[in-house]
């Protein structure tokens, strides 16, 4: 299966904020990443409009069409009426642009939407419909087929114009390649599905290929001129069909009304969605469905140019469809019936039983408990429940459940922590703090949140790390207040004016090592002094023993030398 539209995977933040807006909830989030659900989307292109991180991109078809013009074909653009508020309003002008491009013709789309008009005008003559639906938007189409299948008996069983346009241009020309213009997303698939057209290109990829060409489109005078004049003095509408892309366009393009039906408009696929779960309840009724709130002038592919917005461009449309004449359908024979039938839902219906149990994995264990805050994407946790079972969405997508878990979790760390943790705002009042840092600070829990630091602990290094960035980690300091000795370690709260602060105590470490420190000193002292005695008793021993040697030496002399004399005097 083909992907329309994708996301950047990098810049997915996990925001659940497609999911929230999206009309079908056709999104999973797996693995903290949201993708589309083919099989499930309708193509609204919704999505694309509201992410504030531009992860959601529609797929490129330029490179396919550049290829088509650089063929042996004829190229032919089929240009969907809301080309007048996207680009000039002269489609003279416009057809040259394209003829630029490499296309070979172009011709108006409202071409075929005329004949669905009178496919839909005889439809209602024959007064079989207790009401009638008629689109000629896929998403609505797709809408029908996978989510309200009973009412797919009071949609019209006429194609829309694009196709009708296309099989007109196939009959024209048999050889050749058609490539539509327009406004929508939706109408890729359609084109793809369809079997007569080749390509479809959004008005911004047509932008970004008349800007490679350096190709502008000059505002028409013309235009300007016969949208002051408004209607013929007769009330020719000239060329209805060209009002297909605004709100009632539809209705607006009937020359005349059946009578037995009211003729409203519903944009948007909030209000058609409530149309169709209702429309059973109804009776008499025509209605013009679009997708897009104020029709396909706000598609999500147009070119919002204009200031004014919708009105703005609902003027444009309305002025250049009272220009020109509309061109006579050379082949009326053409068959425009189809049949729409019922797609397959893959999702599942959980039980009760089901749904409570996964309820019950995010604390939901009774009604009260179910929060329906929509921070999921989901408008109600049993909707969500549903998501989960069948593999849209992840248990852990329930914020509020998140959040209280990881505030329990934090929490019971914090607070079982043997170290103190406490946190300063900007002001360096204290925000959170752990009984054990409130013990180490010397004050009670119970008052000193809120509390400057300054009343527990000089700030000078809080000030350093919160200004001047100056962080630290296990520097050691001295609290004053207790007379306490921590390991303290300080750091900024990213992208936050915040810190955090953690302790751990080593008074007893220092405590310890003062004491052996002492120890040390004293037996340092102790065995200084020994040394110092014994110097002394060796001196006075090597006294003694100097003064002993010297009298012996001369007793030892005096006796030589009196037995010296003794033997000379034998002699």
């Amino acid at each position: 299966m083909r992907e329309y539209l994708n996301f950047k995977q990098a810049n997915c933040k996990n925001c659940y904020k497609c999911l929230r807006e999206c009309p079908v909830k056709a999104i999973t989030v797996i693995g903290d990443r949201a993708r589309i659900r083919e099989d499930l989307c309708v193509l609204c292109g919704h999505c694309t409009g509201v992410c504030s991180f531009n992860a959601k991109e529609v797929v490129n078809d330029i490179a396919a069409v550049k290829k088509l013009l650089a063929g042996k074909k004829k190229v032919i653009a089929s240009v969907a009426p809301a080309f007048a508020a996207s680009f000039a309003p002269d489609f003279v002008a416009f057809k040259s642009a394209l003829k630029s491009l490499g296309f070979a013709d172009a011709f108006e789309t409202a071409d075929g939407a005329r004949e669905v008009t009178d496919r839909y005008r005889k439809l209602l003559d024959g007064g079989t419909y207790r009401n009638l639906i008629a689109s000629a938007c896929p998403s609505i189409v797709r809408l029908m087929e996978i989510y309200y299948p009973d009412a797919l008996k009071y949609l019209a069983p006429v194609v829309s114009p694009m196709i009708a346009h296309a099989k007109m241009l196939k009959a024209q020309y048999p050889d050749c390649a058609i490539v539509f213009l327009g406004p929508c997303i939706a109408k890729k698939r359609e084109a793809d599905e369809s079997g007569v057209i080749d390509a479809a290109l959004t008005f911004e990829e047509l932008a970004a290929m008349f800007e490679e060409k350096n190709l502008e489109l000059p505002e028409s005078a013309e235009v300007a001129a016969t949208a002051a004049a408004g209607e013929d003095a007769n009330g020719d509408k000239k060329n209805a069909a060209r009002y297909y892309p605004i709100n009632r366009g539809i209705i607006k393009s009937f020359e005349a009304y059946s009578d037995g039906y009211e003729y409203i408009s519903v944009d948007g696929l909030a209000r058609a969605k409530e149309v169709l779960a209702n429309i059973d309840s109804l009776s008499g009724m025509f209605i013009e469905m679009h997708a897009c709130e104020f029709s396909c002038i706000n598609g999500p592919c147009a070119l919002k140019k204009e200031r004014g917005g919708f009105i703005k461009a609902t003027e444009t449309v309305r002025s250049y469809a009272k220009t020109g004449k509309a061109e006579p359908n050379p082949i009326s024979d053409i068959k425009l019936d189809c049949k729409y039938k019922k797609l397959p839902d893959s999702r599942k219906t959980p039980s009760e039983e089901d749904i409570k149990r996964i309820l019950a994995e995010t604390g939901k264990h009774s009604p009260e408990d179910e929060l329906n805050c929509g921070a999921c994407g989901y408008n109600t946790c049993r909707e969500k429940a549903a998501a989960v079972f069948n593999g849209l969405a992840e248990i852990s997508m329930c914020v509020p459940y998140m959040r209280e878990r990881a505030e329990g979790l934090s929490y019971d760390i914090i607070q079982n922590s043997p170290n103190g943790i406490f946190a300063v705002d900007g002001e360096l009042a204290i925000t959170e703090i752990n009984e054990k840092a409130a013990q180490l600070l010397g004050a009670n829990i119970a008052v000193i949140k809120g509390d400057l630091l300054e009343k527990y602990h000089n700030p000078v290094d809080f000030y350093a790390a919160l200004y001047d960035n100056e962080c630290f980690t296990a520097k050691k300091v001295l609290l004053e207040k207790t007379g306490k000795w921590v390991e303290m370690t300080v750091r900024k709260v990213k992208n936050q004016n915040t810190l955090f602060c953690i302790m751990k105590d080593i008074t007893e470490d220092v405590d310890y090592n003062a004491r052996i420190n002492k120890i040390k000193e004293e037996t340092a002292q102790a065995a200084s002094e020994v040394v110092s005695k014994q110097m002394r008793v060796v001196q006075e021993i090597a006294s003694l023993l100097g003064e002993t040697t010297a009298e012996t030496k001369i007793a030892l002399l005096k006796l030589r030398d009196a037995l010296g004399k003794e033997a000379g005097e034998e002699r």
